[in-house]
């Protein structure tokens, strides 16, 4: 999907209410400081055009939520998107969402170990090719630095349409100590895992190709004392 780039984006995004522009110093802090309570701190990795954490936020109004993307034309669209779906339901937006221009490879410094309760990873691009199998976001470095912020039980939820990225998620994850709690190789097709599911944009385009779902749930295994 080619979005057109937003001359000035970047800009824009700094400027934006909703964008945390140094999240660093909101290591450890998030509950209090940004959302003022002390709920789950959800964080989708790859927010894309803002779907997925739009509905999830307005769902759940008692969950905090941070959307993390890289493309500036692309997060702005997804900030205003949801400005505009608050807007039209007369909700103030922000109260239980945030977003961030970020390099997930600097996870760590944005969150304090086991502060974040649960992780998305959605359709993420699959880097196909081996030589780039570390930019994938459930290879064994990302894996390593989600373990290190999520809270003890703390769960990945991940989903895409590549069978290729899919097997390779489900493999990896094993060899490093995840528990698969779930999975599925067709989402839409299975009624239990499919309950509650909240299709992206992307989503709905692979589906309407006949394109299979893959869905996996993960926690680490915590060692035995």
């Amino acid at each position: 999907m080619r979005i057109r780039h937003i001359k000035g984006a970047e800009e824009l995004v700094a400027a934006h209410p909703l964008t945390e522009n140094e999240p660093e110093k909101r290591k450890g802090k998030w509950r209090p400081e940004v959302f003022g309570n002390d709920a789950p701190l959800y964080l989708e990795i790859g927010t894309g055009m803002g779907t997925f954490i739009r509905e999830s936020a307005t769902g759940h109004p008692d969950i905090n939520y941070v959307g993390i993307e890289m493309n500036s034309t692309v997060l702005l669209k997804a900030m205003r998107r949801y400005e505009a779906k608050a807007a039209e339901e007369g909700r103030e937006p922000g109260r239980n969402l945030r977003f961030m221009r970020l390099d997930a490879r600097l996870l760590e410094d944005c969150f304090e170990k086991e502060e974040v309760d649960r992780i998305y990873l959605n359709f993420s691009d699959p880097w196909p090719k081996d030589k780039s199998a570390n930019k994938r976001l459930t290879s064994p470095m990302f894996l390593k630095r989600y373990r290190n912020v999520l809270k003890k039980g703390g769960t990945i939820e991940f989903k895409t349409d590549n069978r290729g990225l899919f097997d390779y998620s489900l493999e990896t994850a094993e060899k490093e100590g995840w528990e698969i709690l779930a999975k599925t190789y067709d989402l839409h097709g299975d009624s239990s895992m499919n309950e509650g599911n909240i299709e992206t944009e992307y989503e709905a385009k692979f589906s309407a190709k006949g394109n299979k779902i893959g869905k996996m749930i993960i926690r680490y295994k915590e060692a035995e004392k």
